[in-house]
């Protein structure tokens, strides 16, 4: 094959843009601990290479529909018919820890304050850049496969939906959690090492809810960790080895390994409801490995990064063959279902239920709503009636047995809540079959889908496909459970929100797309009816950004607080500067870096960056204070290892500069500590 690789920033506005995952509105940015990244891969024929894939991993919480459409335009206006709707494959991470606002249906619009275009612009032109570096950098190389089990890095949190699926099935697993890693390693003719991509189901939510800091969560560790190591002497979000970690059916699968507790005594809640005896649903919390989030993320990270790494450097089965790719647009809302031959149902228009308000051990949600209820409440019903309407008999009956907290499918102010048409698309390179999902599959859905696929591909002259699930791909539509989970209506099933036969519906268009490519027929695939494109008015509730000012007698990148003279290993340097919003940064730089840990040299008497924001072993807080100041705080957390010396920490920054009544201007400054010394052990 022809293969390149790419990576580019996407990191966009670390501070006041609510942070997408958890829905929760209290968790604004306040900083950065790690800078988020697209990885692409683009694999082409060498024969024809017109004939290429491509597969992006962005380190997001999940490809909106609003991002692939003005990403494909953009690659449209560039390349012409070279990248299309069919052949690239767009997938987030679903790091819960990476900026909002980048989603054109109003239900997301909830909690992230509206569309924050420096936001969405700063994913799409990311995106559209690591595709860039891809296309520039193709080279013939070849690619292998292997896979392999990890472990001690995910539970089921949801135990007692999973055990709604039939005896007969769930005998076929050891597992209620699928840990196979699938890895694909590429390298040139030469050998030479280029990237690889890691599909494994976990859920990148080892940072809890409580943080405030910008960061890709465990598997951006893993990722970090990869490129690191292979791209010796480089800072990180430098080098040309690619190391993607990507998402998968994490649906029901969490890295918080210890399991739920209740908050405020201590004992399990692994029940049903995930509800505790004071304080109900709002105390069950699950913990993860390590002493604090910080910690269970780098465990988690590390575990899914060894793996990788056995794995990439066992890999020896040769992926050759043709490339294909198989995509349609369908309206979810209305699709027919042939269970049998005598038995036709019918998908939903989209509807959340009363559990989805509920979260999950790994986020729990307001108010008193529990997992598990398939009762309304008739005080939440009346509010819903009075602020947005009553769900139609149509929809109740047809999502049955969830009771409907949400009607987001015949909600249109100011434009449609939730959507109806999702693409669905399998892409094909020789024999890896990527399915590109939009959304959650749980552990079984995921187990169903490919089986299915497996099986099309097999009774169609296609037989020993390798398989493998990318999650979170091209439009967001939340969960997708089996139809016996969906009867439990923990937090999972309440937002599959295309009714009880989602899976089914999908299952019936993926084997349709399979039998496509495996018939080399994906040409007489109808295309579907075409996601709409909203004119999406500038509707942002983020705070405006005004003119800034320091204290008295200060000025911007000014210390506050200075370092201590001396630190050793696994101790924290810290400095607070005179600081401004980051965002002024984030929309004035299309690669900023707000600090470095810099090094001195004796022997070319200058100082030397060593680490930068996008190390792990960083953190950048900005704290808001009045009258238009604030304050930024830079931690170096010195690793064990760290080399004796002196060192500084620098932060740079953008102000905004009051000329005159209408007009500010934004003023890039810089501040550094003094220096210091770190000690040998």
């Amino acid at each position: 094959y022809l293969v390149g690789v790419g990576r580019a920033d996407c990191t966009g506005p670390v501070a006041q843009v609510p942070l997408m995952g958890y829905a929760n509105p209290e968790q604004v940015g306040g900083g950065l601990l790690s800078r988020l990244y697209s990885r692409a891969f683009i694999v082409a024929e060498p024969e024809d290479d017109s004939k290429r894939v491509v597969f992006v991993s962005a380190d997001i919480g999940m490809v909106s529909q609003r991002v692939r459409l003005e990403v494909l335009e953009q690659l449209r206006s560039k390349y012409g018919d070279l990248y299309r709707q069919d052949n690239v494959v767009l997938s987030g991470t679903h790091t819960h820890s990476g900026p909002g606002g980048y989603f054109q249906y109003t239900l997301f619009w909830i909690t992230s304050k509206g569309l924050v275009r420096p936001a969405l612009g700063s994913i799409v032109n990311g995106i559209v850049k690591s595709i860039d570096i891809a296309h520039e950098n193709m080279k013939r190389g070849r690619l292998f496969i292997n896979r392999g089990t990890v472990e001690n890095s995910q539970i089921n949190r949801s135990p007692f939906s999973y055990l709604e699926n039939p005896e007969s099935e769930r005998k076929r697993y050891s597992s209620n959690t699928d840990k196979e890693m699938v890895v694909l390693k590429m390298v040139d003719e030469e050998g030479h090492e280029l990237g690889l991509i890691s599909w494994f189901a976990v859920h990148p939510v080892s940072m809890n809810n409580s943080n405030h800091l910008v960061n890709s969560d465990n598997v951006g560790y893993a990722s970090y960790l990869f490129e690191q190591e292979k791209n010796k002497g480089m800072l990180p979000g430098e080098g040309s080895f690619v190391a993607a970690f990507a998402s998968s059916n994490l649906g029901d699968v969490s890295p918080n390994t210890r399991g739920p507790f209740c908050a405020n005594t201590g004992e399990s809640c692994d029940n049903p409801q995930s509800s505790c005896p004071v304080g109900g649903a709002a105390m069950c919390m699950a913990k993860g490995p390590g002493k604090d989030m910080f910690e269970s993320t780098r465990i988690i990270g590390q575990n899914i990064y060894l793996k990788a790494k056995e794995l990439y450097e066992k890999a020896s089965q040769e992926v050759t063959g043709p490339l294909s790719s198989a995509h349609q647009w369908v309206n979810m809302s209305d699709v027919s279902v042939e269970l049998n031959a005598t038995h036709t149902v019918k998908t939903c228009k989209p509807a959340l239920g009363h559990s989805f308000a509920a979260g999950t051990i790994d986020g729990v949600g307001a108010f008193n709503f529990t997992q598990g209820s398939v009762e309304g409440d008739p005080f939440w019903d009346q509010i819903r009636d009075q602020l947005l309407g009553e769900p139609s008999n149509e929809t109740k009956a047809c999502h049955k047995p969830k009771p409907i907290l949400f009607s987001t499918g015949e909600m249109t102010w100011p434009h449609p809540w939730h959507p109806d048409i999702v693409d669905v698309q399998i892409t094909a390179i020789g024999s890896l079959a990527i399915l590109a999902v939009p959304g959650e599959f749980t552990t079984m859905s995921g187990r169903r889908l490919r089986e299915a696929v497996q099986r099309e591909f097999d009774a169609h002259g296609t037989p020993g496909m390798n398989v493998v699930i990318a999650g979170l791909c091209n439009v967001y539509t939340h969960y997708i459970t089996t139809y016996e989970e969906y009867q439990a209506q923990r937090y999972e099933a309440a937002s599959t929100i295309y009714g009880p036969h989602t899976l089914s519906a999908y299952i019936q268009l993926y084997r349709g797309l399979a039998k496509a490519i495996a018939l080399n027929a994906t040409q007489d695939l109808a295309r579907g009816p075409e996601p709409p494109l909203f004119k999406v008015m500038n509707l942002t509730l983020l705070p405006a950004l005004s003119a800034e000012s320091a204290p008295a007698g200060k000025t911007f990148g000014d210390v506050l607080q200075e370092v201590r003279q001396e630190y050793r290993e696994g101790e924290v340097a810290e400095v607070t500067f005179v600081g401004a919003n980051p965002r002024n940064s984030a929309e004035n730089a299309t690669e900023h870096n707000f600090l470095t840990v810099e090094r001195y040299s004796n022997i070319s008497s200058s100082w030397r960056v060593v680490l930068n924001d996008a190390s792990w072993d960083t953190r950048f807080y900005w704290s808001k204070g009045s009258g238009g100041r604030s304050n930024v705080t830079v931690e170096w957390h010195i690793a064990a290892g760290a080399e004796a010396g002196v060192y500084r920490l620098r932060y740079f920054g953008h102000y905004k500069k009051r000329l005159s009544l209408l007009r500010t201007v934004t003023v890039p400054f810089q501040g550094s500590s003094s220096a210091f010394c770190i000690t040998a052990p």
